[in-house]
């Protein structure tokens, strides 16, 4: 049986309205139980930062972000550097959070290290 983030990780984002609106109170503290390590800044971004052994190594764990955020239409803030890469994510459309967001952040942590 598949584990919530799993099972979240095998949706795909959608797009959102400007009338979609954000995830606020139970409903984005229940998502946030769906993702590990993920970091809630003042309910309107979830952040993560990801450590790496080298800096071609975390070049290429951004280049698969970037991938997945391309096939999802989904795009995270990414800061990275020598062994460090940081991850932001939020909807523009619906000024804080939707599960597109959550939906990401699944599946980036589920992309091979």
């Amino acid at each position: 049986m598949a584990t919530q983030t799993e099972q979240l990780a095998q949706k795909h984002c959608k797009p959102c309205s400007g009338e979609t609106p954000a995830l606020k109170g139970n409903a984005l503290q229940e998502m946030l139980g769906h993702i590990e390590g993920w970091e809630l800044i003042e309910d309107q971004k979830i952040a993560k930062n990801f450590k790496f052994n080298d800096f071609r190594t975390t070049l290429d764990f951004v280049n698969k972000v970037g991938e997945l955020a391309e096939m999802e239409d989904h795009h995270p803030n990414i800061c990275f550097t020598w062994g460090r890469c940081r991850i932001e994510l939020s909807t523009h459309k619906v000024d804080g959070l939707s599960e597109n967001d959550f939906i990401l952040a699944a599946k980036i942590d589920q992309l091979p290290k």
